[in-house]
């Protein structure tokens, strides 16, 4: 039986230092090469997957932007690129602004790189620190304080803060339009949330099923911590929650393994792929 192991990063294959450990590398490195099919999928763009992942090989594409699209890792493109239309754009632009948020929006510059636009004044604490990590990133520029262009191919609206205006801008949203949306509280402050926008049809749940049928798996094998990991759970053949998941996640899981300090998605994987 062919088995695709994907898993979610920050809280899940990560540890908590927001890092690959040396072990996790170790293990995953040596069963792709023996050709397990093992693969991320992120809210993360390829600018933070890429050195998050440089120390471990692995063989399908990554899933990026929570299933906007793929990061082919071999080439160093994108694929499968989900954009949303000028019509939404104006939606959701709306909708934002009246809950008094200023969103990143992310749009595709060649095949490769992101701009990465703020239309607003000022950077809120949470948004510089997000700012401050990524600013030096190499897949990725931000055009701060400007509009973004009427012409441009935007995949992405990213918005976070204080948790009540997120949830209330995702649910003004859903009433209003088909858009693709992930919303979840941070995982280090349960009172501040995060808002992903994507194209309608968007996400990890469709992503991963079209990641099986791409690399011809039998069976599917997710792991996940957050609320946005529950749809990819919910298709899989085997759900997986790390024991530092949410209730609501481990609820939603077949499963619950330890905590993302201890190794556990790679250790379970090295054990599923040899006994399945």
């Amino acid at each position: 039986m062919k088995t695709l192991y994907v898993s979610d990063m920050d809280g899940t294959l990560l540890g908590p230092d927001s890092l690959v450990s040396p072990r996790t590398a170790e293990i995953i490195t040596g069963l792709s090469r023996k050709g397990a099919l093992i693969t991320v999928a992120t809210a993360r763009t390829p600018a933070t997957v890429v050195p998050l992942l440089a120390d471990t090989f692995t063989l399908p594409p990554a899933i990026v932007m929570t299933g906007a699209a793929t990061w082919d890792r071999a080439r160093a493109v994108y694929d499968n690129v989900r954009y949303i239309s000028e019509n939404e754009r104006h939606y959701v632009a709306d909708v934002c602004h009246q809950a008094g948020l200023h969103p990143f929006v992310y749009v595709m510059d060649g095949d490769r790189h992101l701009a990465v636009y703020h239309d607003g004044d000022s950077l809120s604490r949470m948004e510089q620190e997000f700012y401050d990590a990524r600013a030096s990133l190499t897949l990725k520029h931000f055009c701060l304080k400007q509009r973004v262009p009427d012409d441009s191919r935007t995949v992405l609206w990213y918005a976070m803060g204080d948790h009540e205006p997120i949830f209330a801008a995702a649910e003004a949203l859903r009433r209003r339009c088909d858009l693709s949306m992930s919303c979840y509280y941070d995982i280090f402050d349960r009172s501040m949330a995060h808002l992903e926008i994507f194209a309608p049809g968007v996400s990890k749940a469709a992503a991963v099923l079209a990641m099986k049928e791409r690399v011809g798996a039998d069976r599917v094998v997710v792991f996940g911590d957050n609320l946005n990991d529950i749809p990819m759970m919910e298709i899989a053949d085997c759900a997986v929650a790390v024991g530092n998941a949410f209730d609501e996640v481990k609820a939603a899981a077949d499963i619950v393994i330890a905590p993302n300090t201890a190794d556990s998605v790679a250790h379970f994987i090295l054990t599923d792929f040899h006994h399945p």
